[in-house]
This record gives structure tokens, C-alpha cells and sequence, in this order.
């Protein structure tokens, strides 16, 4: 009964930690989307707009305040009575005593004030704001994981070349090496071969690093431990279509794009803040009731022991006369700050359909070139098998043997480079257009 039970484990540890070692693009996403740190930040100013919002719903809200007061008199204020009230001559008399105090509560409720009421409007906005700063963030997630995956992959697809370089290199090595001891090639020759081994040696060395530096650049954009393996799936790749549809700037919709509604949001809140300015000179009214009372004694407790209450409702109305000078001001600095705005929006509207374009265009070239490359290594591949099978029959010589591995291993990189910018151009793509969280999904 144990050894079926530690069998069922170590079985259900081996699926686990096969699930563990197959991060596909998805997964790497689907991590990053919930362990980045920026998710953490961005959330907190959705809950900072929330905040704003309720501060200034509240005030609105009714709002009560307590205020008390205690005065010692070092020297009690005099008024005069005029004579010819209770006497003939003027008569100085104190109407307080050393000690005075004062507790009173009020309440303050708006009634009607419209700049107010204008400025409740720009929380709507201030929420949306909030909102697109999470997907914009969530975008700058998936584009950030996308392009270190797609490193990782033209890395290790790197490596596979030059293993099987190093391999043919050694190859050769080895029947050098056994015809020099026999007395039938020449040591330069074999040194030629070894040269070229060892630069495809240092070039794997490079390749691993570049590999170990994509890995932890892709580790810090999911939000994963550095120090923790992670292994990466990358066997399947991303397919590269066949043709492309066909696209261009006309189709393409700025709106799409988080950074333009960003840009939209902004105008409005803008505008919300022109009206909110220009209500400033509307009149004001606001309602209050207050109670309290008053003591007055020669000593702390007699002034604490004689409370006078007292009480009162009341109305006040305001209207602003002389102030339109800074009102003036700030709602034409107000007004320009959203023309600005909007000036910026047309010019950020033509750069977005320059960039899609562009980004569509360099993707047409990359796969051309991809493919392009692709024959040319399939190309050097086949002249290298005529090659190496004349030199070992002594058709041709060393030197064109070493000059079409070269042609191959220029063709290979060629290729590399061809196929990791036709990612970055998939990817800028995506991008430009707004549909990178179509892109995740479609994984």
C-alpha cells in the first residue's frame, strides 16, 4: 500500500514538474499579467481615483463642526456709555468677566453651487483615465514578455546552427588530425580547421550568454523570481503566415489605441475644468443651522458652570463681484490647455497611421526576408554536401571547403536576424495597431 501511494506521488510530482518546464509565450503572459509589479501600482491609482471621486461628492455631503473657546481676560475690553444715559458724565463699564467661554456646533449644507456640481463631473473621467492606465499597462506587459520570449527563441535557434557547425568542425578535425599523423595533410591545414572551430566555439559562448541575459529579462518582466530555473517552451515558435493580408493605413482606426483614448479622456476632463472655472461666478447658496453656548465667571469654573445656550438657522447667499480678474485667468489658461490638447491629439492621430503603416511595411520586408534567407541556407547547405563530398575525393581543395561553410554560417545568421526583426515588426505591429491583447489571446 505505501509503495503505491509514494508511486502516485512521485507520478503526480513528475506531471508537475513537466507543466513547470513547458512556459509557453501564453503562460509567460498569463504569469506576467498577474505577478507584474506595475499591476500593483496601477491598481492603487484606480482606488486613488475612487477616492477623489467620494472627496468630492463630499462636499456636497452635509458637514458638521464643533468649535469651543476658552479666553482669559488679563485685561477686560471698556466701552463707553455716553453721558446723559445714567448720569451726567460718560460712564466706562466692562461687559465681560476675566474668564469667558464658548462651545459651539454648526452645520453647513450646500444648497446649490454649480461650479461644485461641474467639478462632480470630472470624476467620471478620472475613473476612465484610471481604467485605460491598467490596460495601457497591461499592453506594455505583453509587448515587454513578447519581445524577450521572442529573443529567447532566435537565441536558442542560434545555438542549434552552431552546434551543428561545431559538429561538421569536428568532424573534420578528426580526419585531419589522422591524415597529418599518417604523413598525408599538412599541419596548416588542420590548423585552419581548428580556427574556424574555435570561433564557432566563442560564438556558442556569446550565443549563452545573450540566451542567460533573455531569460532573466524575461524573468523581470513577468514578475518571477531571477533566482528561481524557468523554462521556456519555445519548440513551437510563432508561425510565420504565408502571405500577409493585405492592410494599410485606411483600415486602421486611431481609437483602437489606449494611448489615444487616454489622450481623448484628457480633453474632456479639460473641458470639465473650462465649466467648472466659469460657474465660479455663478451665486452660491448654503443653509446652516448652529447651537452653542456662552459662560462668563471670575474663575475657570464659574465660566464653565454659567452656560448661556443659544442657537440659529440661517441661509447665506454669496455672489463673487470682484474677482473675475483671476477667474478671467485661470479659465484662459484652462481654455489653452485644451486647445493644446486637442492640437496634440490630431498630430498624435497622423503619427499613429505613420506607425502602423510603417510597422506594416517593415513586416512585409521581414517576411520576405525571412523567406529569402531561409532558401539561401538550404542553398549553402546543398553546395556544402557537393563540397564536402569533392573535397573528400579530392576534386577541390581546403580553401573552398572553408569558403562555402562560411557562405553557410553568413547565411545562418542572416537568417537569425531576418527572423528575430520579423517578430519585432510582428510585435511593433500589434502594437501600433492596438490589438496586442487580441495577439495574447490568439495564442
Amino acid at each position: 500500500m505505501n509503495r503505491k501511494i509514494i508511486v502516485l506521488f512521485l507520478f503526480s510530482f513528475a506531471l508537475k514538474a513537466n507543466a513547470q518546464d513547458n512556459w509557453t509565450l501564453k503562460q509567460c503572459i498569463d504569469y506576467g499579467l498577474k505577478n507584474n509589479r506595475n499591476n500593483t501600482i496601477y491598481a492603487n491609482e484606480k482606488r486613488a481615483a475612487d477616492a477623489k471621486a467620494r472627496e468630492a461628492l463630499a462636499d456636497y455631503l452635509p458637514r458638521v463642526s464643533l468649535t469651543s473657546t476658552l479666553d482669559d481676560n488679563l485685561k477686560l475690553q471698556q466701552t463707553v456709555i455716553p453721558a446723559g444715559i445714567f448720569g451726567p458724565n460718560d460712564v466706562k463699564v466692562s461687559l465681560s468677566k476675566q474668564y469667558s467661554s464658548n462651545a459651539t456646533a454648526q452645520l453647513d449644507q450646500v444648497i446649490y453651487d454649480q461650479s461644485m456640481l461641474t467639478g462632480l463631473k470630472a470624476s467620471k473621467y478620472n475613473r476612465q483615465q484610471a481604467d485605460l492606465n491598467i490596460q495601457q499597462s497591461q499592453e506594455a506587459i505583453i509587448y515587454n514578455i513578447s519581445t524577450a520570449w521572442f529573443q529567447i527563441f532566435v537565441y536558442r535557434q542560434q545555438l542549434e546552427l552552431l552546434q551543428v557547425n561545431k559538429d561538421t568542425y569536428e568532424k573534420q578535425i578528426a580526419i585531419y588530425r589522422l591524415q597529418v599523423s599518417k604523413g598525408t595533410a599538412l599541419q596548416k591545414d588542420q590548423d585552419k580547421v581548428t580556427v574556424d572551430y574555435n570561433n564557432t566555439i566563442s560564438q556558442i559562448r556569446v550565443a549563452e550568454s545573450n540566451l542567460q541575459l533573455a531569460e532573466n529579462q524575461l524573468k523581470y518582466e513577468m514578475g518571477y523570481p531571477i533566482n528561481e530555473p524557468l523554462a521556456v517552451n519555445t519548440s513551437a515558435g510563432i508561425k510565420i503566415p504565408a502571405v500577409l493580408p493585405e492592410d494599410s493605413a485606411g483600415n486602421f482606426s486611431p481609437t483602437s489605441r489606449v494611448d489615444y483614448r487616454l489622450s481623448q479622456v484628457n480633453i474632456q476632463a479639460l473641458q470639465i475644468e473650462q465649466a467648472r472655472i466659469r460657474a465660479e461666478a455663478l451665486p452660491k447658496l448654503t443653509a446652516y443651522a448652529r447651537y452653542g453656548a456662552v459662560g462668563f465667571g471670575n474663575n475657570l469654573k464659574e465660566s464653565y458652570s454659567t452656560l448661556l445656550p443659544f442657537s440659529a438657522v440661517g441661509l447665506k447667499f454669496s455672489i463673487p463681484i470682484l474677482d473675475f480678474y483671476k477667474r478671467n485667468a485661470q479659465y484662459k489658461q484652462a481654455e489653452i490647455n485644451r486647445i493644446n490638447a486637442e492640437e496634440k491629439l490630431k498630430l498624435s492621430e497622423g503619427q499613429y497611421k505613420m506607425e502602423y503603416e510603417n510597422n506594416y511595411t517593415r513586416l512585409l520586408q521581414a517576411q520576405a526576408n525571412v523567406e529569402n534567407d531561409q532558401r539561401n541556407i538550404a542553398l549553402a547547405e546543398s553546395v556544402l554536401k557537393v563540397t564536402d563530398l569533392q573535397f573528400q575525393k579530392g576534386i577541390t581543395d581546403l580553401t573552398d571547403w572553408l569558403n562555402t561553410q562560411h557562405s553557410l554560417r553568413e547565411a545562418q545568421n542572416s537568417y537569425l536576424n531576418s527572423l528575430y526583426n520579423y517578430y519585432l515588426a510582428k510585435i511593433d505591429l500589434e502594437k501600433a495597431a492596438g490589438t496586442l491583447k487580441t495577439f495574447y489571446n490568439s495564442l
